[in-house]
């Protein structure tokens, strides 16, 4: 099994990805945290943690792990410190490491941050880590939601590498093809938006493999 970084593993989404990773017969979690009190939970579950500041120096997160899944936000309050230099502080770490693969969790509109008055910032700081990864020589995919809802997931989606349009999916369905796309014959380099649709993940994902 493969060791899986889950970097914001304490958010709502990093919480579905950990589940889903510890019930796969592929990839073993490991949960980035940033303090200790946050550890507790995972621990009940029997699932590792270790503690980590996107801020800081993080080689010790990247030791003995095999993938990452930065799904990781700063909720709009330190968006260059974490959603931009926290995630290339990641990338080297993870560079220097020998990461198979790195999956980040973008945002749709990241290719065209003026598209959005509210949210400019954030999505010229998930651009400029996102043309990071692609330059990083990483192994990566991209993955960019539309609008993110707390419904149960349908385990089908609508995916291109540019939708042409606006739309929401659940969390659940995002984290299942952010573990999806740690499969090494999934979205290889590739970044592509997702929303509700029809087709279910995985047949979505095998046509952008």
């Amino acid at each position: 099994m493969e060791n899986v970084l889950v970097v914001g593993a304490n958010g709502t989404t990093g919480k579905k990805i950990v589940n889903l990773l510890k019930a796969s017969q592929y990839f073993n979690p490991i949960a980035m945290v940033r303090i200790e009190e946050q550890k507790e939970q995972f621990k009940k579950e029997n699932i590792s943690t270790v503690l980590g500041d996107l801020e800081k120096d993080l080689s010790h997160t990247v030791e003995n792990i095999d993938k990452v899944i930065f799904a990781a936000g700063s909720g709009g309050k330190k968006v260059i410190a974490v959603d931009q230099e926290g995630a290339k502080n990641l990338m080297k770490a993870s560079k220097k490491a020998n990461i198979k693969k790195f999956v980040m969790l973008s945002s749709m509109g990241a290719d065209n941050p003026k598209s959005s008055k509210d949210l400019q910032e954030y999505l010229e700081a998930k651009h400029n880590a996102d043309e990071y990864l692609k330059s990083s020589e990483l192994t990566y995919a991209i993955v960019r939601p539309g609008s993110l809802t707390n419904d149960a997931g349908t385990g089908k989606i609508e995916l291109k590498s540019k939708l042409g349009k606006q739309g929401a999916i659940t969390r659940d369905d995002v984290a299942q093809t952010l573990v999806r796309s740690l499969h090494d014959n999934a979205a290889i380099n590739q970044t592509f938006e997702i929303i509700q649709g029809d087709t279910l993940i995985g047949k979505a994902m095998d046509k952008i493999a």
